[in-house]
């Protein structure tokens, strides 16, 4: 199992984070996906905003985040506004 502060995006604190939902690795990670694993993240930090989300996408795809492509953000941030209503 990779660490997953060795992915592109992922810092100290959103390891804690995401070990703290019960994604303890790089492939947990790329097995969850993104939005789950954003989903997972808002219910227990409900601060965690877009940005995260769009971090979690550039680590599974090993791109920063803000290079994510246009429709890739676009579909982000609807799944992001969908879970605030």
């Amino acid at each position: 199992m990779s660490e997953l502060t060795s992915m592109m995006n992922i810092g100290k604190e959103m390891e804690r984070k995401l070990i703290s939902v019960g994604i303890e690795s790089s492939e947990k990670l790329i097995e969850v996906g993104a939005k789950d694993a954003f989903f997972k993240l808002k219910q227990k930090y409900p601060n965690v905003c877009l940005v995260h989300l769009y971090t979690l996408e550039g680590a599974i795809h090993d791109t920063e985040y803000n290079r994510l492509s246009e429709d890739t953000k676009k579909e982000l941030k609807e799944f992001s506004d969908f879970l605030k209503k």
